[in-house]
């Protein structure tokens, strides 16, 4: 098996770069070989599957500082035993060890342990009113954590190596729901308009691309997240799974600009309907308006359209507007009548006292 590329390096930034950098990296690498966009390409499935778990750990800042000291044996299976036992005079701690596990709350957690302290005390520390049994050399037990979409490492590889009497392998009564898993979707601007059905595609922790049918809720917008209950990890001791939350990005529209509820757009206004006034075309979500044009209208004009924007999310019978921005449209390459005549309609006004250049021409 071939060693595993720095995730710096399959994610093309630099070791400095800041989380908005690193954002924007795997966007562009998952968009390029996502497997809806590569249908039966094993290679591009390969290499979506190395940018997710890249991003997965340097996406996140607590595993990315944990990435950034121990490199990828800070997350391979049994990773918790970093000190060394040489040393180790009847107590195999002795030479200390490091990792992380998932916390009775779910909570992700990092241990440090180097020789100093009572290991009763260390356990205690680690599983709460759970007690060891035994240990009798004093060490020193540091740990610090946060709630997490994600456990790495773990606790297991302890437990596979019989340390059920420490009150959590085998042997116990211990149970707890899955930790939360976080991922990201995009949907159009559409989908976040009228809502509907979705079918993703996502990579779980064992490297295996999931599929699932999301409702996307009408009226949903950049930022907001939706939960798929009990997609998550698994629980423990037959407690339930955890959720997993799709945190949304609503993708851009040509020709459309969302702000909250509202939404904006521009329209083409020939230069005589904005003299004289008439009628104009209007496009909207839902298809196209009719709208009056007053005598005189301006450029940059707003032209409002009540109930023509969004759905409120939490409202399904409120809705935003639609603002229209005018454009006047200037003729082009006016044949020489055409070009006369404006003249001429230009010392008209200019003889009356209304020129181009002060802005009325009604």
């Amino acid at each position: 098996m071939s060693a595993k590329r720095d995730y710096y390096e399959v994610l093309g930034v630099s070791k400095t770069a800041d989380a908005s950098a690193i954002k924007k990296a795997y966007r562009k690498l998952a968009k390029k070989y996502h497997p809806d966009s590569n249908p039966g390409n094993k290679a591009a499935a390969e290499r979506f599957k190395e940018v997710t778990e890249a991003y997965d750990v340097l996406g996140d800042e607590k595993k990315r500082k944990l990435y950034d000291q121990f490199g990828h044996a800070a997350f391979d299976e049994g990773a918790g035993q970093a000190g060394g036992y040489g040393n180790a005079q009847g107590n195999p701690f002795q030479g200390g060890f490091s990792g992380s596990y998932t916390g009775p709350n779910g909570s992700y957690q990092e241990y440090h342990f180097q020789g100093g302290e009572d290991m009763d005390d260390i356990l205690k520390n680690i599983f709460g009113n759970f007690h060891s049994q035994g240990g009798s050399r004093r060490s020193s037990f540091h740990s610090s954590g946060s709630t997490g979409s994600k456990s790495y490492g773990g606790f297991h590889g302890f437990q596979d190596q019989g340390f059920d009497g420490f009150g959590f392998g085998q042997g116990g009564n211990y149970s707890s729901k899955g930790s939360d898993v976080q991922a990201e979707i995009h949907v159009t601007f559409d989908e976040a308009a009228f809502g509907g059905k979705k079918l993703i595609h996502l990579q779980d922790s064992t490297g295996a691309v999931q599929s699932y049918e999301v409702n996307i809720p009408a009226g949903i917008e950049t930022g907001k997240s939706i939960r798929l209950r009990g997609k998550g990890s698994p629980g423990t001791g037959g407690g339930e799974a955890g959720d997993l939350l799709l945190k949304v990005t609503v993708d851009e529209k040509p020709g459309f600009r969302r702000e909250g509820m509202d939404v904006y757009t521009t329209v083409q206004v020939p230069f005589t309907t904005a003299v004289f006034g008439g009628e104009v075309k209007i496009r909207t979500l839902t298809g196209e308006v009719l709208c009056k044009i007053k005598p005189g209208t301006q450029s940059g004009t707003k032209i409002r359209l009540k109930g023509k924007g969004i759905v409120s999310l939490s409202n399904s019978s409120v809705h935003g507007d639609q603002y229209a921005v005018v454009e006047i449209a200037v003729p082009k390459n006016l044949d020489p009548e055409a070009r006369q005549k404006l003249k001429e309609f230009e010392k008209v006004l200019e003889k009356n006292g209304h020129g181009f250049h002060n802005g009325n021409v009604a």
